[in-house]
């Protein structure tokens, strides 16, 4: 039985990771638009929203995958 939890959990693991990645290949791919683009500070302030949401994206992953963990799988049903 714990081992078919286990295999549960890293189940529910891969759609949160793959759309983590996902969206963090896309941030870095504008980020690099921006400074091929873009001149001056511009560059730069429009260039730091793409890191910003990369390191908020990671660390949403990181902590739905603690919520799968723990086994609150349906968070949204405590409500």
């Amino acid at each position: 039985c714990e081992v078919r939890n286990v295999n549960l959990h890293r189940k529910k693991m891969i759609a949160p990771i793959l759309v983590s990645i996902l969206l963090v290949l896309y941030y870095v791919a504008y980020f690099g638009l921006l400074i091929t683009l873009l001149d001056g500070i511009w560059k730069w302030l429009l260039g730091l929203l793409p890191v910003v949401f990369s390191i908020l994206t990671v660390w949403v992953c990181v902590e739905r995958i603690w919520e799968i963990k723990k086994g609150e799988e349906d968070d949204l049903s405590n409500y």
